[in-house]
């Protein structure tokens, strides 16, 4: 027969509202009483026993993962799929359990995070995409909470796991380049995100070492949907330019939107990579089997992820040692950028 809050209270010899009381925290219980209520529902193996341990120990053994968009849209791109599975195995691996968080907004985003932290339902947080200027990264360092960035927060140096995402950008292009391609265009996501600023900045160093300018209009920024590339494949590629203002080649910052991209040049007779080169960036699962293969930046998302819940539970049980990661990225060359002969993968 299971455990009741009024087996406790019996127990206990209090009444099992004193009883719920001390389960949600509430400081009108003496601490007498507390500890007494609370070793006895240790005792008793009382259920949901996670919390009655957490409130002795003070631990939730529990690390959050903030989005920074809804579960539906992080899910719609292969980055964060690949990104959970190395937290949670890593987490399992420690013993800890993983609680996604998610919020329409910044401020609820901000808000949510703080109320888990202080309601110790989470013993730190991994933030998996930082913002520019991010309110959450700021409220987090103020309060002196244990998180780590997936990613840079520009003139800080808080806990992070990242690539190099100026110089994987910069690689990218740079092989464009090498193939003969010399109108360029960038197609990103988010512009308030750090990795987007990152990689438009390689994008410009790319071109700039050639003596290439940015042309306007060329560098399009929405967010990271198949859709998003769509609407800037069309944009960027529409059949009334003149084949000389038009791109022959574009940098897409996620192979979701690249297949956006290649699906508005299919709609206008546009062949890849003859009319048009198009490299992407994350190396996900679609882009060996697309027609054409997609070229891309490989970058071991799972690793980062395993590696970011890695740094964080032991920041949480130690300290902080290695606060910021860099791993490698690669460059994968398929059919989508060979312009020129002599490349595979």
């Amino acid at each position: 027969m299971p455990v009741t809050i009024k087996h406790v209270a019996a127990e206990a010899g209090v009444s099992a509202s004193t009883v719920s009381r001390v389960l949600t925290g509430d400081r009108r219980i003496s601490e007498p009483t507390r500890q007494r209520v609370l070793a006895i529902m240790e005792q008793m193996g009382y259920h949901p026993n996670a919390i009655a341990r957490s409130l002795v120990n003070q631990k939730s053994n529990t690390i959050g993962l903030v989005l920074s968009r809804t579960p539906r849209a992080a899910m719609a791109i292969p980055f964060f799929a690949e990104l959970i599975g190395g937290i949670t195995e890593q987490a399992y691996a420690d013993k800890h359990h993983v609680l996604l968080v998610s919020s329409m907004s910044r401020e609820e985003e901000c808000n949510q995070v703080l109320d888990l932290f202080r309601n110790r339902r989470v013993e730190g947080v991994i933030h998996a995409a930082s913002h520019m200027n991010d309110p959450l990264v700021n409220a987090l360092e103020q309060e002196g909470f244990p998180f780590v960035v997936i990613g840079r927060v520009p003139g800080s140096n808080v806990p992070s796991v990242n690539n190099d995402n100026i110089a994987a950008a910069d690689m990218a292009v740079t092989h464009l380049l090498d193939q003969g391609y010399a109108r360029i265009a960038c197609v990103g996501g988010s512009p308030d995100l750090v990795v987007t600023f990152d990689r438009l900045q390689g994008y410009k160093n790319a071109l700039e070492r050639r003596g290439i300018e940015v042309r306007k209009g060329w560098v399009i920024c929405s967010e990271s949907t198949t859709l998003a590339g769509m609407a800037a494949g069309e944009k960027l590629l529409e059949p009334g330019r003149a084949a000389g203002e038009r791109p022959d080649a574009i940098f897409a910052m996620d192979d979701t939107l690249a297949v956006g991209v290649l699906k508005s040049a299919r709609q206008y007779g546009i062949r890849c990579p003859e009319e048009l080169g198009l490299i992407g960036f994350n190396d996900d699962m679609i882009s060996s089997i697309m027609e054409p293969a997609l070229s891309t930046v490989r970058i071991p998302i799972f690793e980062m992820g395993r590696q970011a819940a890695k740094m964080l539970i032991r920041g949480i049980e130690q300290e902080f040692t290695g606060k910021n990661r860099i791993v490698p990225a690669e460059l994968v060359v398929r059919q989508s950028s060979m312009r020129q002969q002599g490349f595979s993968n």
